[in-house]
């Protein structure tokens, strides 16, 4: 399979770096600052200006300094104080050239830091724009959230920024509040995995809103931490050291505080794409966005706690890639409509030459789309049983041309629900084909 993201894993382990640098500030006449943000295939992706260029970051508990990413040769960003480094993190690949850069205007919202340390990743092909669809530049954590209580609304898709003394926190039912451990400048949170006989084994989980699956856990049978019969081998993300590989299968049920997911999602990284961490200690593995997203949850990192209330995506089912189907954004490429009016009636032009009149029918227009192609194919999925290929242009879904749609939307409708009829058109060496199948539960059919 093409190691092209679908559901894609940030996971940057970073020891570059060991002062803190300049703090964010907002006004101490104003209770926060409200940014709005925009929540990409369970990622939140946020506003950012660095000296004074306007670019979109991930907004990532699982990083500490700002590393910024997919410059282009039409990029003009000025980047301050540089100097040239390597930097190592999760992935089976060797260390990568970056640059380090240290007094640099950042701002989020009102929120600003006028000497922010960051790193600049030189690898083009570390490009996540292209599986979100839209165009990401880097990620930012640990400093924006170190000073601060940071209300994440995954619901209304908002961050409140507080300073420590100006958030109130309000007693609810609804609404538990939790320790959370930071230890290098990373956040943590207790949790439990439920077995099939009901039992619970204690998990120590590192929260990352920078990853965009469900669970990790790493494999430790000593701790009962056996992988499920039913799996499959799977590409989980990419790292800042390369790729990342595992096992993907689900759990009877996994626990945070009082908040239960049943037939959780989870996956198994190898441990090969841990080379970079000197010592895991307790941890057994990590909370990203496909259960961050089911709350709102406020980060107090300076009074080292954690507060959740489910939202409305809480009872949401886990998203499984149930055509085994992967899907990127490829650039773009024109297309021609005839144009018609609001009823779908050719528009005929009339013009007028002296006496003569001429009607000009068969009018088009060339018009510039996304184009999104196959990347992946799962061995023994639907899609690959079909006949899909990777490199087939996607056209249509179901009758519906995949233009108007945003990738994460077109993957949604190839990934609706089990049982469900799927129509691919596509185009392959400059022919458009037409492919159908059944989208399946790789768990039920999958054999022990």
């Amino acid at each position: 399979m093409k190691k092209t993201l679908v559901y894609i894993t940030f996971v940057f382990v970073c020891f570059f770096y060991t002062g803190y640098g300049q703090r964010f500030h907002i006004s101490n006449k104003k209770k926060y600052e409200k940014v709005k943000f925009e929540l990409v295939n369970n990622l939140i992706v946020v506003p950012v200006e660095l000296n004074g260029a306007k670019l979109s970051f991930i907004l990532d508990t699982g990083v500490g300094s700002p590393i910024l990413f997919n410059l282009t040769n039409q990029d003009s960003i000025q980047i301050n104080n540089v100097s040239e480094i390597s930097l190592r993190g999760l992935g089976e690949g060797e260390p990568i050239q970056a640059l380090k850069s240290t007094k640099n205007t950042f701002k989020i919202g009102n929120a600003k830091n006028f000497s922010q340390p960051l790193y600049v990743v030189l690898d083009r092909d570390l490009n996540f724009s292209t599986s979100l669809g839209i165009p990401i530049h880097g990620i930012i954590g640990f400093d924006l959230f170190k000073n601060f209580v940071v209300d994440v609304n995954y619901g209304a898709q908002t961050l409140k920024i507080y300073h420590p003394d100006k958030y109130n926190y309000k007693k609810s039912k609804r609404r538990q509040t939790l320790p959370l451990s930071i230890i290098q400048k990373k956040a943590y949170v207790d949790g439990a995995v439920t077995k099939e006989d009901d039992s619970e084994i204690p998990v120590k989980l590192l929260v990352d809103t920078g990853s965009s699956d469900a669970l990790w856990l790493f494999h430790d049978p000593e701790k009962g931490l056996d992988i499920p019969d039913k799996n499959y081998e799977d590409f989980l993300g990419q790292g800042l050291s390369g790729d990342i590989f595992g096992k993907r299968t689900k759990l009877k049920g996994v626990r945070i505080g009082m908040f239960q997911l049943n037939e959780a999602k989870v996956a198994f990284p190898y441990k090969e794409s841990f080379g970079a961490i000197k010592e895991l200690g307790n941890r057994n593995g990590s909370v990203g966005g496909e259960i961050l997203k089911r709350f709102n949850i406020v980060f107090d990192y300076p009074g080292q706690k954690i507060t959740l209330s489910k939202n409305i995506n809480f009872n949401r089912p886990f998203q499984y890639n149930l055509a085994g189907i992967e899907l990127q954004h490829n650039g773009v490429r024109y297309i021609a409509k005839r144009i018609t009016d609001a009823n779908g009636i050719l528009d005929v032009e009339q013009k007028t030459f002296g006496n003569v009149q001429i009607l000009l029918e068969n009018r088009t227009r060339l018009s510039l789309v996304p184009e999104i192609v196959v990347s992946g194919i799962r061995a023994g999925s639907p899609a690959e049983e079909a006949g899909l290929q990777e490199g087939d242009v996607i056209l249509a879904v179901n009758g519906k041309e995949i233009h108007d749609y945003k990738l994460q939307e077109i993957l949604q409708m190839l990934n609706e629900r089990e049982g469900k009829k799927v129509r691919v058109q596509i185009e392959r060496y400059n022919k458009d084909l037409l492919f159908t199948f059944v989208l399946k539960d790789i768990f039920k059919t999958k054999k022990p």
